[in-house]
């Protein structure tokens, strides 16, 4: 019986000294899970630059940086399903926000395409890239996205375009709410790395 409690004893020890040390050295821990979930190829010319939904105020910006260092002479935009408000014409669709920015940053309209498949998620952006790409004989494509995204959308994307014989290469842009270093003070940035570790794991089991 002793010796029983003796070995419950040094386990609580060891948990604690385990709970304590993660407890002092959290923000090292932390950042260096975020480096290593974050993905970022080094980029060649490609074919298009492709704009996801979403991000605003990062992807667009980053596709015209790129197209501007001579990345991919054509900018591909998603075509989102309408929302009741953008039918009705009162705001705008990601793809016309995305479309806008490009042209205030100087990218020549006959330069940026937009899909012709209606897309809702990550897998029907992945489809949709898929046919354009058969569509127009394009064999590599950029694809600039937010830093927890990255890894989601290289496996998925290498996973429909790299039977095509597409070369995919996914570029981490930083965020303006948060970064690597300092995300877990973030609420966006808890939401985002928590939503994303998910998401992967969903998509990795369903396609």
């Amino acid at each position: 019986m002793l010796k029983w409690f003796k070995r419950l004893f040094f386990a609580f020890l060891l948990i604690g000294t385990l709970i304590v040390t993660a407890f002092i050295f959290r923000e090292p821990l932390l950042a260096a899970a975020a480096r290593a979930w974050i993905i970022s190829d080094p980029l060649t010319h490609a074919d298009a630059i492709v704009v996801l939904g979403g991000g605003p105020e990062t992807r667009p910006y980053e596709a015209a940086r790129l197209f501007h260092l001579g990345a991919a002479p054509k900018i591909l935009l998603m075509n989102p399903r309408p929302t009741p408000s953008s039918e009705l014409g009162l705001t705008p669709t990601d793809a016309d926000l995305a479309r806008k920015v490009l042209l205030k940053k100087q990218v020549p309209a006959n330069a940026i395409l937009i899909t012709s498949d209606i897309v809702t998620n990550s897998f029907d952006e992945a489809m949709a890239v898929c046919h354009w790409a058969k569509m127009s004989g394009a064999r590599s494509v950029i694809v600039p996205t937010d830093d927890f995204h990255t890894r989601r959308v290289r496996w998925l994307f290498n996973k429909k375009l790299h039977p095509l014989g597409v070369q995919v290469e996914v570029e981490s842009v930083p965020v303006r709410e948060y970064s690597c270093k300092d995300w877990w003070q973030h609420e966006q940035g808890i939401i985002a790395f928590q939503n994303e570790l998910l998401k992967y794991a969903y998509y990795r089991c369903k396609y």
